[in-house]
């Protein structure tokens, strides 16, 4: 039994349909699969502080791992930080606090299920000023005269040994003769008033007996010679 021209038309119009339909939702499945074009990353300040930010903007909101790693000489130095995020079509942000420093690169990777396993492209380069510090270093203030340390009480120094003052001349050591006046002294004031003898005594007593030692001769020998006349 053959089949109708009209059936025939059916048929293949359906087939066309269905392969449209198919087609259609394999476009939509493409569109709501998880991509790594749909994440993004960036070097940002928060306030004084460093943060590296990742977006994800997939519809699907297929659950991701992103991992963040510090870059050296091509090679990872040290990871970040690593964090969960569930993108949406309007995008879901999520920081690591990092104090990165100026022309710093870090790798972005992104793993979510089976559909991406792979790096952000092209790497992260941090800006070339790193975040403002949050309060700019002052000098300290100089201390006012009234605030400064006392300093240390010097050593006294010893004292000069007293220069031996000079002796007095003789004029200044001895005493101006006072003018004597024709006023006998009061016999209290004589030599022979003080206590102890005068030095002078014993030269004066000696030339006494001398004297009358000699007057005695003289005598005598003026006796003998009128003796001698009167015979």
């Amino acid at each position: 039994m053959s089949i109708s021209r009209r059936t025939a038309r059916s048929v293949r119009i359906l087939g066309v349909a269905s392969g449209a339909a198919a087609l259609t939702l394999g476009l939509a499945g493409n569109a709501l699969a998880c991509n790594i074009s749909e994440f993004s990353a960036v070097a940002k300040c928060d306030g004084t502080k460093g943060v590296i930010s990742v977006t994800d903007k997939d519809p699907s909101g297929v659950k991701a791992t992103v991992s963040v790693y510090l870059q050296s000489n091509g090679a990872d130095a040290k990871l970040v930080g690593e964090q969960v995020v569930e993108g949406t079509r309007e995008g879901v942000t999520i920081d690591f606090s990092e104090d990165w420093k100026p022309k710093a690169t870090y790798r972005v990777h992104v793993k979510a299920g089976n559909q991406v396993n792979e790096d952000i492209k092209p790497n992260l380069v941090t800006p070339d000023e790193a975040c403002a510090p949050s309060e700019e270093s002052t000098p300290p203030a100089t201390p006012s005269p009234s605030e400064e340390p006392s300093k240390p009480a010097e050593p006294s120094k010893p004292s000069k040994p007293a220069e031996e003052s000079p002796e007095p001349s003789e004029s200044e050591s001895t005493p101006a003769a006072e003018t004597g006046d024709n006023t006998p002294s009061p016999a209290g004031d004589s030599n022979l008033a003080e206590t102890g003898s005068s030095s002078n005594t014993g030269a004066i007593a000696g030339i006494a007996a001398a004297l009358v030692a000699a007057g005695a001769g003289v005598m005598f020998a003026l006796r003998r010679r009128g003796a001698a006349n009167n015979r």
